[in-house]
């Protein structure tokens, strides 16, 4: 299931990914759920592309990501899901793999491979650090997913039972997966191969990338961390939450200088440096504030 919204520039890409793993359409349903886009015309990409072999669904106004990928859970036919976005792309053998380990672990809930983060041209910007070194049932990942995010929807799929009594995708724009990947790792060993068979694409177009100037990403991380306490037992979640708000405070401040770097924009830094202390407060983190402030001077004074 591919859920897609102005990102017609990748779409091909995604799209030509998918249909070159050879899947007969008894096996493996092919579907775009267009969230209302107006960059292209999707649905004549779709066509042109797929050739009959994938199909369109138009949502009839902007929904929303999480609406839209709600309709995509609806109109899955298959027992195992894969939410593909439209700028995301898999590797030669992602399905025949993925496959192979539910079939090995039927007890598995869910089960993901290594991804390779890309930037706007395909070009590698890092490989994401491996979870085990052989494929198989994760040992302690309910701890380990809950403290961060570990995994990208590109590289995650799903048995669509799972998603039918857990519920889907709900309350933030940003971190929703995250908060998901820890319901399933409650409630189900979580299988894995370190295989890098999955392309996570990073872009300033991207979902997260349109909260990031206003600080609104950290807003629902924090949100995420809540809604996480949940699926933890109880003498875990205290532990968690600090690890995970000391984490996600320090990626903050990182944020924030890159935006000054790459921009420079001090409305967006100053929130960024706001929101990273709210979630977190420590001595390293009012060091790193302070150095980053002393360069928004300095470059006020040199200009």
């Amino acid at each position: 299931m591919i859920p897609v919204y102005n990102c017609g520039t990748f779409l091909r890409e995604t799209l030509e990914s998918v249909l070159m793993q050879e899947m007969p359409e008894a096996q493996m349903q092919i579907e775009v759920v267009d969230d209302a886009s107006t960059d292209v015309d999707v649905q004549q990409l779709v066509q042109e592309v797929g050739n009959g072999r994938i199909n369109y669904y138009r949502q009839a106004q902007n929904v929303g990501s999480l609406r839209n990928f709600e309709t995509c859970l609806n109109r899955a036919k298959g027992h195992l899901v894969h939410l593909l976005h439209g700028d995301d792309f898999v590797g030669q053998g992602y399905y025949a793999q993925l496959a192979q380990l539910f079939q090995q672990y039927p007890e598995a809930g869910a089960a993901f491979c290594r991804y390779r983060c890309v930037n706007e041209k395909g070009k590698k910007v890092y490989d994401k650090t491996p979870e085990a070194t052989q494929p198989g049932l994760l040992r302690n990942w309910l701890q380990k997913i809950s403290e961060r995010q570990q995994v990208q929807y590109v590289a995650m799929t799903v048995r669509r039972s799972v998603y039918e009594q857990l519920g889907g995708f709900y309350a933030l724009e940003y971190g929703e997966d995250w908060e998901m990947w820890v319901r399933i790792a409650s409630r189900y060993p979580v299988a894995y191969t370190p295989q890098t068979l999955a392309f996570y694409r990073e872009h300033a177009d991207s979902i997260s990338g349109s909260r990031f100037s206003s600080g609104q990403h950290l807003q629902d991380l924090a949100k995420a961390m809540e809604l996480i306490q949940q699926h933890l037992p109880p003498e875990a979640k205290s532990q968690t939450l600090k690890k995970s708000q000391r984490y996600y405070a320090k990626y903050g401040l990182k944020v924030a200088r890159k935006l000054w770097r790459s921009v420079p924009d001090q409305t967006a830094t100053l929130a960024q440096m706001s929101q990273a202390l709210q979630l977190a407060k420590s001595p390293l983190l009012y060091l790193l504030s302070l150095r980053l402030h002393a360069m928004m001077l300095l470059r006020r004074l040199w200009n």
